[in-house]
């Protein structure tokens, strides 16, 4: 990355740490491989003040042409965790009674 691409990450994440719930400070198993395999949080679509602010983060894996794109789910996986902005969920096995690809 640039000093500037730098920069804008950093304070983007910096952003997020300060004005939102890190799970793995509320359960530091959250994200355990063993116990939760393939756990990943998914901001909730009311989120809206926390989603606007991936813009610096898109144009960055732009310029480095890496391809990403929106998700949404309205049963992503079995939830771990939940506050107001966010859930954690460890996905669905494709093929499993109430699984299914996104």
């Amino acid at each position: 990355m640039s000093d500037e691409q730098y920069r804008l990450w950093r304070a983007g994440n910096d952003w997020y740490d300060a004005n939102y719930t890190n799970p793995s400070h509320i359960d530091p198993t959250i994200y355990d491989h063993d116990l939760n395999p393939g756990a990943v949080a998914w901001f909730k679509a009311t989120a809206v003040h926390l989603i606007d602010r991936v813009e610096d983060y898109l144009e960055i894996l732009a310029v480095h042409d890496v391809s990403c794109e929106r998700v949404e789910s309205t049963n992503p996986g079995k939830i771990i965790y939940e506050d107001s902005e966010q859930v954690v969920v460890v996905p669905w096995e494709s093929g499993k009674p109430g699984g299914h690809e996104l």
